[in-house]
């Protein structure tokens, strides 16, 4: 056998080539799903098979022939472009190798990694608009570690810590719509950090996380579209715009947004503009603003025997009729200057002066305030203390389990150290 510590990668397209298949464990369970997730036709020979593997034929009956029997000879051979071996047993994995070698079809011996003249590496893949991505780790037979530095890569590919930008010409762009969580880089899902460290061209909201988008590569262009209270200056139907001209231009965009793109966010007008357009459009979900924040400040929405039920609504829009009830909560967005209109709408409603009422200003920021207050006198109190957007607004009794014992909180991420 050959040493594989002087071994060859190569990559083979599989797609309508037979492999064969030898054993029915765990093992070949994995390697199976490997090979059909590659278009491989399987010949696969073994007299039982694991649940996994079971289902794993019962799925793919056009693809996947099953011979419950024992391995007979080089005939079970005929017509492979590779083959797999994990029996159990040493001997016959041995013989399959030998009259692989004898007809010239590369075996993988997976119970003899030192032994073995072909061997399949750890692997990892990351999926981006403009394909896929593969990274394959040998280790010289040494598994363990190869699978040590395939999760390194993993965890670096998937947090954005790997460039995945393409260096040739697009001939179609796409746009991710992106929700960049409450404005703390550590919320931003794995998905999101994968497609800002493939796209070209980052369009991103005043309230996306920053730090994120400060650690991308110069090349990466930054166009930046944030609005603030009573000032837009660039108006949704020229972000819609941006969007589809630089999704035309061959770019891959993100547009980065805080929160979530579908929660008061006009994520739905930007995909429906592009989609218009004849681009493809990926929606990510983001950590809304409405339940993280007030999470921020050790308030839950709903609590057993507290409240059973929530309602986000903008704080530009006139309130919609609620349960007058305060042990239905009340979660306001946007709502910092209306919100005495929005207290005094709700108290005419039907519910108590005394509800409680917290804003929560800058949430999971460092400058994170919560100002806890009443119905009656919240707006006083918010004026007072001269409360700014970004805040949240909650209303009703789970107001009365928040951490903010003073009425100020700040917010520190947990770091190892």
């Amino acid at each position: 056998m050959g040493d594989l510590k002087s071994a060859l990668p190569v990559v083979l397209d599989l797609t309508g080539r037979l492999v064969a298949v030898f054993g029915g464990g765990p093992v070949t369970g994995r390697r199976l799903q490997a090979f059909l997730d590659e278009g491989a036709v399987v010949r696969l020979v073994s007299p039982w098979i694991c649940e996994e593997v079971h289902d794993l034929v019962a799925e793919h009956p056009d693809r996947v022939t099953w011979l419950q029997r024992d391995y007979v000879g080089p005939s079970d051979l005929d017509g492979a472009w590779l083959a797999h071996t994990a029996t159990g047993d040493p001997d016959v994995d041995t013989t399959i190798s030998t009259d692989s070698h004898a007809l010239r079809v590369w075996c993988v011996d997976a119970t003899d990694s030192r032994a073995t003249a072909a061997s399949i590496p750890a692997r990892t893949k990351v999926t981006t608009h403009d394909g896929s991505v593969t990274v394959a780790i040998h280790a010289g037979g040494d598994p363990l570690l190869a699978t040590t530095v395939r999760d390194g890569i993993d965890l670096a590919l998937r947090s954005g810590g790997l460039d995945l930008r393409r260096h040739r010409p697009r001939t179609t762009g796409w746009v991710a719509l992106v929700g960049g969580g409450p404005g703390d880089d550590g919320l931003l899902t794995v998905r999101g950090h994968e497609l800002l460290a493939s796209a070209d061209v980052v369009v991103v909201d005043r309230l996306a996380p920053r730090g994120v988008v400060s650690r991308l590569p110069e090349s990466v262009r930054i166009i930046d579209v944030g609005k603030t209270p009573g000032h837009h200056p660039v108006p949704q139907d020229r972000i819609n715009a941006i969007l589809v001209e630089e999704a035309e231009r061959g770019h891959g965009v993100v547009r980065l947004k805080g929160g979530d793109p579908y929660v008061l966010g006009r994520g739905g007008e930007e995909r429906l503009a592009c989609e218009a357009h004849g681009i493809p459009v990926e929606v990510v979900p983001g950590v809304t603003s409405a339940v993280s924040v007030p999470a921020a400040a050790g308030i839950p929405l709903t609590h057993r025997g507290v409240a059973k039920a929530f309602t986000v609504v903008s704080g530009h829009e006139q309130i919609p009729t609620l349960p007058p009830g305060s042990d239905h909560t009340l979660v306001l967005l946007m709502g910092v200057s209306t919100l005495r209109a929005s207290a005094n709408a709700l108290v005419a409603e039907g519910r108590s002066g005394d509800c409680p009422v917290a804003i929560i200003e800058r949430g999971y920021l460092p400058t994170q305030r919560v100002t806890i207050g009443t119905l009656a006198d919240i707006a006083d109190l918010a004026l007072f203390r001269g409360v700014e957007s970004p805040a949240v607004v909650v209303v009703g009794d789970v107001v009365r389990l928040s951490l903010a014992t003073d009425s100020v909180t700040s917010w520190t991420p947990n770091v190892l150290t």
